[in-house]
C-alpha cells in the first residue's frame, strides 16, 4: 500500500445493483471500473472491507435518491467518509446523451477526486422518520384536494351549483346528501366520490395527531416550538420547515437559506447589462409553497391572538421579540407592496422570502451552535 495513496469510490446505486468505480489520488491517478455488485448491506459490507485498506484513505460517494442513506450509514460506520450527491448539480456536459450505470459510476469518481460535487444534507434515523412521516400527511392533503375536486367536477357537469362560497362545512355536505339524480349510477358515483373525501379527510387527521405525538420526543423539537411564535406558522408548517430543512446551524446566513429554499429572484446578467426574472424555485418546494401561504396571513394588521398568546408564554422572551418584530415589519411591508399595485402572488412570494429570514433567526436561537 502506497502510504499517500488515496482512492475516490463512485458508486451509481440501484434498486438491485451497485455499480462501483474508483479513480485514484493525483491528477494522473488510474480510473477504472470495479463492476456491479448485489445492493444488499452484507455485499457492499464486503466490497468496502476488500476495497478500502488498498489505500491510505478512500472516499465514497453515491446520488442521492429512492435508495435513501442506509447505504451512508454503513460506509461512516465502517470509518470512511461518504457524501451523498445533490442530483440535479453534478456537471453534465450539453452534449452527452448515453447514461450507462458503470459511465455515471466512473464520472462520479472523478467528479469527486476533482472537489466538483455538491453534497446534501444527511438526517439522523430519528430526523428521516418524522420526514417521512411529514411526506405521507403531505401526500394525504394531496390525496383529499383530488378527491374534493372529482366531486366539483361531477357536480358543474350535472349543473349543480352550491349557493354558498364556502365548500365543503357541514352544510355543504348536508347540501350534497340532498343532491338526486334520474339515474341510479349518477348517485352511486356522487355517494362513492363523497365517501372517498371522508376517508382522505380522516387520513389526514390521523397522521398530524401522530404528528402531534412524536414531536415532543424529538431532538429538534425546541426548533419546532420556537417557529411557532411567528404568524402564520402553525405546527404543521414547522415540523415541515426543520423535517425538510434540517439543522438550521448549516446556514451561515439567511439569504443562504432564502437560495436553498428557491425564493431569491433569478439572475441573467451580461457586462453591465443586469436583467432580474421571476424566483429560482430551487430547492424544496414544499416547504416554499407553504410559507407562501403563510405570507398570506400578514395581510392583517399586526396583533396577537389568543391562541399565539399561549404559544408565546412558552418561548423565550429573545424568541418573543423577534416574533413581533417579524409581525411588525411583515405587515408593514405587505401593506406597502399591494399599494404600489404589486399582485398578491408577488407580495405573498416577497413576504415569505423575508419571513425566511426570521424563521432562520429563530431557529439559531432556539438551537444555538
Amino acid at each position: 500500500m502506497d502510504d499517500n495513496s488515496e482512492a475516490f469510490v463512485g458508486i451509481d446505486v440501484s434498486k438491485t445493483r451497485n455499480a462501483i468505480a474508483i479513480a485514484e489520488g493525483g491528477r494522473d491517478g488510474e480510473v477504472r471500473f470495479q463492476g456491479e455488485v448485489d445492493a444488499s448491506d452484507e455485499s457492499m459490507r464486503r466490497v468496502i472491507k476488500k476495497l478500502a485498506p488498498k489505500y491510505k484513505r478512500a472516499h465514497f460517494c453515491y446520488e442521492a435518491g429512492p435508495t435513501g442513506y442506509g447505504l451512508h450509514r454503513l460506509i461512516v460506520s465502517l470509518g470512511h467518509e461518504c457524501m451523498v450527491v445533490a442530483p440535479s448539480l453534478i456537471p453534465r456536459k450539453p452534449g452527452d446523451r448515453v447514461k450507462t450505470n458503470r459511465r455515471d459510476a466512473l464520472t462520479l469518481a472523478k467528479l469527486l477526486r476533482a472537489g466538483e460535487l455538491t453534497a446534501v444534507w444527511v438526517p439522523d434515523e430519528g430526523h428521516e422518520a418524522m420526514r417521512d412521516l411529514v411526506r405521507a400527511r403531505a401526500a394525504a392533503v394531496e390525496t383529499l384536494r383530488v378527491h374534493r375536486q372529482q366531486v366539483s367536477s361531477f357536480l358543474l357537469k350535472h349543473g349543480r351549483a352550491y349557493p354558498r362560497k364556502t365548500g365543503w362545512t357541514m352544510r355543504y355536505l348536508r347540501w350534497l346528501q340532498e343532491q338526486t339524480f334520474d339515474h341510479p349510477a349518477h348517485q352511486i358515483a356522487l355517494q362513492e366520490m363523497v365517501d372517498s373525501v371522508r376517508v382522505s379527510k380522516e387520513r389526514v387527521g390521523r397522521l398530524e395527531r401522530a404528528i402531534e405525538e412524536f414531536v415532543p420526543t424529538w431532538s429538534l423539537s425546541p426548533v419546532v416550538r420556537a417557529l411557532q411564535a411567528l404568524r402564520g406558522v402553525d405546527l404543521i408548517v414547522a415540523v415541515t420547515f426543520v423535517t425538510e430543512v434540517g439543522d438550521l446551524r448549516r446556514f451561515e446566513s439567511p439569504r443562504q437559506l432564502m437560495g436553498y429554499l428557491g425564493l431569491v429572484p433569478s439572475e441573467r446578467s451580461t457586462g453591465a447589462t443586469v436583467k432580474r426574472g421571476g424566483i429560482t424555485k430551487a430547492g424544496n418546494g414544499r416547504v416554499r409553497h407553504m410559507l407562501v401561504e403563510s405570507a398570506w396571513t400578514y395581510r392583517h394588521p399586526p396583533k396577537v391572538g389568543t391562541k399565539k398568546l399561549y404559544l408565546l408564554e412558552q418561548v423565550p422572551p429573545k424568541i418573543r421579540e423577534i416574533a413581533w418584530k417579524a409581525q411588525s415589519r411583515l405587515t408593514a411591508r405587505y401593506r406597502t407592496l399591494s399599494a404600489r399595485g404589486k399582485k398578491t402572488t408577488v407580495v405573498c412570494t416577497a413576504i415569505a422570502r423575508e419571513l425566511v429570514g426570521f424563521m432562520w433567526a429563530v431557529g439559531r436561537e432556539a438551537q444555538p451552535s
